[in-house]
């Protein structure tokens, strides 16, 4: 093998931005411009007016979203969930990521490049402000060797500020997704003193973000983030990825006006290479670093229409559609895998249309027996649990489905639920004695709300050992 062969697939054996001593490539990559780029500025604005507005929206005083961990409270688009309503939760987290493993294996790894928050805030954002502040990238790369001089003290403070503050109102509006925007405007009308805990963990997630789009930058893609790693065993050849049109490309060469090219169209002015911001050359095939950001696509493209070339010289394909030299085919394979994940959101879909908003659990007392009652018959003392998962008062009836016995509360008339809120208590079941079928008899109570029955609950009846039974 020639050492020009072997130059070319040394990206294999290497990271883009570390160097052979092990050190770390600072990347200054070159703002993208294309049609690309100016949609995903507009997906970004829908993505960060949806994330910071979020947190003020309400429904009848209430806010529409609410992940309040501390104390297990839960609301997603005006519904209250609790901890009983767990398993839903937990279904939902795996049907993401199953939906994100097989969405990957269909469409590559675009949602690392267009939805996901690291990218949208480091490359849409953060560094949108450092091209504003510092300049373009050639400037940014002058300015990183210059000495500490002026200007470049100016510059650098400037942008450290602007990343802090940013970062503060970020880690602002992820506390106000825990504990809610009142709360959060309560605390800081409140003396600081009152609430040092929440400070000190708001300051340490504000350090954190700005550490992360500071200084780490592309290496949580391409180091820390396990989605990045799983990519490598998700795709196949038929994914849908960014790639280059090796065919169409290859040989490359420099363009020169006024020429009969004979041979490939890539000019070798690696345009793509400058505006990566993981620093790959995406002529080298599909790689672990890539995002799917697109803007590789833009530069080409620039490049292709500046020639007189056609474009899509990149362009989002699968391996197979380069390698046949055909239009991307929706295989077997990604129909299994579409309809694996539209039934799994069915069933999440299905599980939250059948929640119920009061839920109520009914356990025997411990340690008690039946107990004989006047006329012929016997009593059980059980303890109930209601839950209110509303934000409306809820008042509970109980009746008897499938005995004729009578159901009592002690100590209470009606069985009223604030909103919200858990009401415990007892209650004895009195049942004949004709209507009992052996030591437990299986009881069914059901649970109704303003006539309409919401739930059924099961348990047994206790009665006397018979041997004939």
């Amino acid at each position: 093998m020639s050492e020009q062969n072997n130059e070319e697939r040394s990206f294999r054996d290497k990271v883009a931005t570390v160097d052979k001593k092990g050190k770390r490539v600072w990347l200054f990559p070159q703002q993208p411009e294309g049609k690309l780029y100016t949609l995903r500025k507009a997906t970004t604005i829908v993505y960060l007016l949806l994330f910071f507005g979020l947190p003020f929206l309400k429904v009848n005083g209430h806010p529409l979203f609410l992940l309040n961990i501390l104390e297990r409270k839960f609301i997603l688009f005006g519904q209250i969930f609790w901890p009983q309503d767990f398993f839903i939760f937990a279904l939902g987290m795996i049907v993401f990521i199953v939906f994100i493993a097989l969405f990957t294996v269909v469409f590559g790894r675009v949602f690392c490049g267009w939805a996901c928050p690291q990218t949208i805030f480091m490359e849409m954002v953060f560094r949108r402000i450092e091209y504003f502040i510092e300049g373009s990238a050639a400037q940014q790369k002058l300015l990183d060797k210059q000495s500490w001089n002026t200007d470049k003290i100016t510059k650098r403070v400037s942008k450290w500020t602007a990343f802090w503050l940013v970062s503060f109102i970020i880690a602002n509006t992820f506390l106000a997704y825990i504990i809610g925007v009142d709360e959060l405007y309560k605390m800081v009308k409140e003396p600081f003193s009152q609430h040092l805990g929440t400070f000190a963990s708001l300051a340490l997630f504000t350090t954190i973000f700005f550490f992360v789009y500071l200084w780490m930058r592309e290496q949580i893609c391409t180091v820390i983030c396990p989605y990045g790693r799983m990519q490598g065993v998700l795709l196949d050849r038929n994914s849908m990825v960014v790639a280059y049109d090796y065919k169409r490309g290859e040989e490359r060469g420099k363009f020169h006006k006024k020429e009969e090219r004979t041979i490939g169209d890539c000019i070798d002015c690696e345009q793509c290479v400058k505006v990566c911001p993981t620093g790959i050359d995406i002529r080298n095939g599909t790689q672990l670093e890539c995002t799917n950001c697109t803007a590789c696509i833009d530069a080409c493209n620039r490049m292709m229409d500046a020639v007189g070339l056609p474009q899509n010289l990149i362009r989002l394909a699968s391996e197979n559609n380069i390698a046949k030299n055909r239009s991307w085919i929706f295989t077997a394979k990604m129909k299994a895998y579409s309809l694996v994940m539209c039934v799994l959101i069915g069933i999440l879909v299905w599980l939250l249309a059948s929640r119920t908003d009061v839920g109520f659990t009914l356990l025997r007392t411990p340690g008690q027996l039946y107990q004989e009652q006047p006329n012929n018959q016997m009593s059980n003392l059980y303890n109930y649990r209601v839950l209110n998962k509303t934000f409306k008062d809820k008042e509970v009836d109980l009746r008897p489905e499938n005995f004729k016995g009578t159901i009592k509360l002690v100590g209470e008339t009606r069985l009223l639920v604030p909103q919200n809120g858990i009401v415990s208590g007892a209650m004895f079941v009195y049942l004949d004695k004709s209507d009992l079928t052996g030591r437990k008899t299986k009881l069914k109570i059901g649970v109704f709300e303003k006539g309409k029955k919401i739930s059924t609950i099961t348990t047994s009846f206790l009665g006397p050992f018979n041997d004939n039974n």
